[in-house]
């Protein structure tokens, strides 16, 4: 057993730190990057914003009302080869920008993936996503992917550390997923002690990644824009969110009406209420580590997408940042003990 001693932070730990701004207005910031992946040398163009591979957050309808803005979804992995076939017929062609395939790391996830590549060869993302980035199976199917789809750009996660993100990279990986328990209807952080303060893992993570050449995705942690500004600041290259673009109606998960309002249901993939749904319930040797709540109906997700955006030109704003790539460079953090007046909260 061993003790560090050093301070980490999450979100609400930090704020950012106005500078002096040359920029006259929010419409003089673009928030478009673009990226070079380092095993394939290809690049991609957008707003780097993901849509989680939940199925509450990472459909076919969110992917479609998303890639309008140029950011990207994350499509879960509980959709069939059918529903894909339907999906890519009725899609513009350049949809497969914008879009990743989901995988587990078990035999039929493997055949499942091969199969829905051989039908869409244009798709340039592949998300191989478990809860535990740590593990040496993981990595050697990260290995086999790589091997297998040296032209695709992999997505490997979840880790929190430096050390894991250099071997997912060097293992075939091109984009790391770092956030262990952040997630707003993640239950691991209660159930095993296990996690990382999402901000020092950003900052921590996105160190490692970038000395090699790779890129992270921050995933988990946010609940207000802000939160999304913070992690790019820290580093981060992309930021994932579930909890803000679920409710929505491009959300899945099942819409309940209570004393005559609209809720969605938002929940966990590791919890009981998707193991029900997808694997016929909860193996005996295993806990569940997600809950399930009822989100408040939020609409059409174009309104919090516009929201989310326009909050991030803001930030951009502040510190004399005109393009989202000088964020972090733009970025000072004051460590505080208060967020903002929640009086009429």
């Amino acid at each position: 057993m061993r003790i560090e001693n050093d301070i980490k932070l999450g979100f609400k730990d930090v704020m950012i730190r106005p500078k002096r701004s040359t920029l006259k207005s929010r419409a003089a910031v673009s928030l478009k990057r673009e990226f070079k992946f380092m095993h394939t040398g290809k690049t991609w163009s957008g707003i780097p914003v993901i849509a989680a591979n939940m199925d509450t957050v990472g459909t076919f309808e969110m992917a479609v009302e998303l890639s309008g803005h140029q950011l990207i979804t994350a499509i879960h992995k509980h959709y069939t080869p059918e529903q894909w076939q339907v999906f890519m017929e009725n899609s513009s062609t350049n949809i497969t920008d914008y879009i990743a395939i989901s995988t587990g790391t078990g035999k039929k996830d493997a055949e499942k993936l091969n199969l829905l590549l051989r039908q869409f060869p244009r798709i340039l993302f592949i998300c191989i996503d478990v809860a535990n980035g740590y593990s040496e199976h993981f990595v050697e199917f990260v290995k086999e992917t790589r091997q297998q789809y040296p032209d695709k750009v992999i997505i490997a996660g979840n880790v929190v550390t430096g050390e894991m993100v250099e071997e997912l990279l060097l293992a075939g990986a091109d984009i790391i997923k770092v956030g262990i328990g952040p997630g707003s209807v993640c239950t691991t952080r209660i159930k095993t002690g296990v996690g990382y303060p999402q901000l020092s893992a950003i900052i921590e993570c996105a160190d490692a990644a970038h000395g090699l050449g790779g890129q992270i995705i921050s995933d988990g942690g946010c609940k207000i824009p802000g939160d999304i500004a913070k992690a790019f600041g820290g580093g981060a290259d992309f930021v994932m969110l579930g909890g803000m673009l679920a409710g929505h109606s491009e959300s899945g998960g099942e819409t309940i009406e209570k004393d005559g309002k609209k809720y969605k249901q938002f929940y966990g993939m590791s919890s009981e209420t998707a193991m029900e749904k997808h694997t016929g319930g909860m193996a005996a040797y295993r806990a569940s580590e997600g809950k399930t709540v009822e989100i408040p109906y939020k609409g059409k997700v174009g309104t919090t997408v516009k929201d989310i955006l326009g909050s991030l030109r803001s930030t951009c704003t502040y510190v004399g940042a005109q393009r989202l790539k000088e964020l972090t460079k733009r970025t000072t953090f004051i460590r505080v003990m208060e967020q903002h007046n929640e009086i009429f909260e």
